[in-house]
């Protein structure tokens, strides 16, 4: 979400819209769907609606609000997320055990935030770093709808009965798709990264602007699909330990890995469990939900590698490609997004969370932020991986450039695709 200037009315205008949006995704939601929690990753969407509105309690309306009155003080402990500076938290893996507060209980405590945030707004101007707060804040809650969708899609895709989250009509999405091309890329010096001072919102994983010098390359003019995937599947791809690194073949074993989440096989044929329920495979879409020990293994056994996340912004930004946002204002969640892309390099943005082999690691230069919003992304660069554009679950106006994602390699519930690329002499 991007905002410009000292624009009160904007401001506030974003905030109700972003808001708005989380309740949205849950209005396809029974009671019941509110507290699951299928594993250790995946929180209820209660929790989301309740841990994004804690954001704007403690890091805006506490600080900046004097006259401000807690809906719950007790909210601090259950609804903090890893915040040390803030204090205790209830611990990750029980908050589907959580009956209580219930989901109308949360709903008010939204209702009492969001009051008080449009009384601070409309108030004298505020100053520029409680704007660049609020910011952050719908930022971070965009993430969190994201997560709404993934998280839920982990609770219904294990549940027997495949239900649906939203309804298209019996059949699967399709995307035309093209002859997979290589496409030859200039290298040289690079610049990656936002520049300090930028009016463009970006969080702090993704400054300093630096130079990196990247060599010529190759890369597919699209995503890997279903039907590729699958080749790899019965060639023996999951049964030849020369393709895996050694902790993904570990990884493979322990958990029976033999196809991506979400993928079922019944008498033969294979099946995919969507957001729209279960279907047959379709063999021209983006493949997801594979981890980066698969998506390396496959790149491996197609005599190719993954790209870089400096490759990849690199395609990206030499195609003067800035951002994503195209969708009309009122879709709440489209499963295959239309996304800008170069006259040779397609779905770069809005399909799938791309693999990179690159190590999330800060940028020369990085500082993180002073107080507890440095424990916003610096403290986890370590043992985790940079993925790259978007998937069809981020809200397209949260989508850029230079938008850094992470995930550990055995990663599975998130919509993460592949993209191959290849080393030039």
């Amino acid at each position: 979400m991007l905002l410009e200037g000292d624009n009160r009315e904007d401001l506030l205008t974003a905030y109700c819209r972003v808001r708005q949006r989380s309740l949205d995704l849950c209005k396809p939601l029974e009671i019941e769907d509110y507290g699951i929690q299928p594993m250790l990753e995946a929180s209820p969407p209660k929790w989301h609606l309740a841990h994004t509105t804690w954001f704007f309690e403690t890091f805006i309306l506490i600080p900046y609000q004097p006259h401000y009155r807690q809906f719950e003080p007790r909210f601090e402990y259950l609804f903090n997320s890893y915040y040390e500076t803030v204090g205790d938290r209830h611990p990750r893996g029980e908050r589907g055990n959580l009956s209580r507060p219930s989901v109308p209980e949360i709903l008010s405590y939204r209702r009492h935030v969001d009051r008080a945030i449009q009384e601070l707004l409309q108030a004298t101007l505020p100053h520029r770093d409680l704007l660049n707060r609020i910011v952050l804040g719908l930022n971070h809650e965009q993430q969190h709808q994201e997560l709404i969708i993934t998280d839920l899609k982990c609770n219904l895709g294990n549940n027997p009965l495949r239900p649906a989250y939203y309804t298209n009509n019996g059949k699967a999405q399709v995307n035309a798709t093209m002859d997979v091309e290589f496409i030859a890329i200039e290298g040289g010096k690079c610049q990656i990264g936002q520049p300090l001072g930028t009016n463009e919102f970006c969080f702090d994983n993704e400054t300093p602007e630096h130079t990196v010098w990247v060599n010529p390359f190759e890369i597919a003019n699209r995503l890997v699909t279903n039907e590729e995937y699958l080749d790899f599947i019965e060639d023996g791809g999951y049964e030849e330990p020369s393709l895996w690194l050694s902790d993904g073949w570990a990884e493979q074993q322990e958990r029976n890995w033999h196809c991506p989440e979400y993928w079922i096989e019944q008498d033969g044929s294979w099946c995919e469990y969507t957001l729209a329920g279960e279907h047959e495979l379709a063999p021209n879409q983006p493949v997801t939900h594979v981890s980066y020990y698969e998506a390396d293994a496959f790149a491996r056994w197609a005599n190719a590698r993954l790209p870089t996340e400096f490759e990849w912004e690199h395609v990206v930004k030499s195609e003067g490609i800035t951002s994503s946002g195209n969708l009309a204002d009122d879709d709440v969640f489209h499963p295959t997004p239309a996304t800008p892309s170069t006259d040779n390099v397609k779905q770069l943005f809005g399909d799938c969370w791309e693999w990179t082999q690159s190590s999330y690691s800060p940028y020369p230069g990085f500082a993180p932020d002073d107080g507890a919003l440095g424990e916003y992304n610096g403290k986890f660069m370590a043992n985790q991986l940079v993925l790259r554009g978007g998937s069809c679950a981020t809200p397209q106006d949260h989508i850029r450039t230079t938008y850094r994602n992470f995930f550990y390699p055995k990663d599975r519930w998130q919509f993460t695709g592949i993209r191959l690329a290849r080393s030039r002499g």
